[in-house]
């Protein structure tokens, strides 16, 4: 039901609590567990922060910055769209970072002197639609709740938030410039900048006005609770409670009100989360996921290096990713990768985090993750120029993931 969304992802996952007493896997009071995981709190809080960068402006005048900075070529232009997206999806939703930069792409590129973008014509709209889906879908693997399936595999193997960007972060920050090269280099520009050179820019970033209170009051409130996310060891506070603590200073400092944050909390991704866990925790409780594993090691023998499997559970996750939603493809896979790596006296997260992160190496489809799909609703390009440029992202994304996980992230996650 998940992969033909025959009914929503949240109903589906309604659908679990109530199916497990039924068929008799466990209680109804044992599957709403996962309603009550911390990781649900985690997400809120992310939401009411995301909403709050959003309305204050800070987006927008994050990308007018860079693109003063950083110049107004069609080359320069893509990379301050991936990276703006990327860092921005790093600390929210990358849904919520590409939608917040969508219109700002679609200003842009008119100023590079495109007419009718919607034609499916300018390699340069091409590359500046999926710079930003492509950014923001490798700049969430910089922390645990850069992306939904990273927020799964945190779920299961309570990392601490400083040590998914000690990896996270590099792993992100190599993706997003072979983004940025590899869709300038594949959808080569016909244009050769902005019409007026950065004297556009500047008017554009001056339209804004001087930083209002509600900016300097979120980015204020972002930066401390960074902090905190990255000082946890010291101050002896965990990860969830860091997001609530955000999410009530921008209240408390009057950035957002309450019914201005309902509207940017996916209300329906949280419930199904909450359903997603606890069909983990039925996969785990009833042997089912260990059952899987036996299945699984079969296959590849008793002696397969650890390596192989990596390798395996990446393609089985990158590939069933291109059809079905990333986060109920991790809500399957984790688990799984979870109780292997426990049967084999393996550090816990070997094999979910490279999962977790593969589940969002989402770049082939629009069916794949949302901001594809949005790439692809502007009509700057079309499923098999998305393909195009995606599959091979794909393969160079698992040899990346691959080399960072056994480089840098081993001593990290157990």
């Amino acid at each position: 039901m998940w992969v033909t969304e025959a009914l929503h992802l949240a109903v589906t996952s309604l659908l679990l609590l109530f199916i497990q007493p039924i068929i008799g896997i466990t209680s109804f009071t044992s599957a709403v567990i996962g309603f009550a995981n911390p990781i649900i709190f985690l997400m809120i809080g992310g939401f009411i922060i995301a909403e709050a960068i959003r309305r204050s402006g800070l987006a927008a005048r994050l990308t007018y910055n860079m693109l003063n900075r950083f110049g107004t070529t069609p080359d320069r232009a893509i990379f301050v769209v991936v990276w703006s997206t990327g860092l921005l999806s790093a600390f929210i939703e990358n849904v919520v970072a590409y939608a917040m930069l969508l219109p700002i792409i679609k200003e842009i590129i008119p100023l590079m002197g495109v007419h009718d973008p919607e034609k499916g014509e300018s390699n340069f709209a091409k590359s500046m639609a999926l710079g930003g889906s492509y950014g923001s879908l490798a700049g969430g693997f910089g922390t645990e709740i850069g992306t939904a399936p990273n927020l799964m595999a945190a779920a299961y193997t309570h990392l601490p938030f400083v040590n998914w960007m000690i990896f996270g972060f590099p792993l992100a920050f190599i993706l997003m410039t072979i983004i940025w090269k590899w869709l300038g280099f594949v959808y080569k520009s016909e244009i050769k900048g902005v019409v007026g050179g950065i004297e556009t820019i500047a008017a554009k970033k001056a339209s804004l006005g001087p930083m209002s209170r509600n900016e300097k009051l979120t980015i204020v409130i972002l930066l401390f609770t960074i902090g905190l996310w990255v000082t946890t060891g010291q101050t002896g506070l965990d990860s969830f409670s860091v997001a609530l603590i955000g999410a009530v200073l921008i209240f408390a400092f009057r950035v957002i009100d309450w019914k201005e944050a309902q509207e940017g909390v996916d209300w329906g991704l949280i419930i199904f989360f909450g359903g997603a866990l606890s069909l983990g925790a039925a996969l785990l409780n009833s042997g089912a996921a260990a059952w899987l594993i036996s299945l699984i090691v079969g296959f590849l023998g008793p002696h397969a290096s650890t390596l192989l499997i990596m390798i395996v559970l990446m393609i089985i996750a990158v590939t069933i990713t291109q059809v079905m939603s990333n986060i109920a493809l991790a809500a399957i896979l984790v688990p799984i990768a979870v109780t292997l790596a426990a049967a084999q006296h393996q550090p816990i997260g070997i094999y979910a985090i490279p999962v977790a992160i593969a589940c969002s190496l989402s770049f082939m489809l629009p069916m794949a993750d949302p901001t594809v799909a949005m790439a692809y609703g502007t009509k700057y390009v079309n499923i098999p120029e998305i393909f195009k440029a995606g599959l091979p992202l794909v393969i160079i994304g698992i040899i990346v993931t691959i080399i960072v996980i056994q480089t840098i992230a081993l001593p990290f996650i157990s």
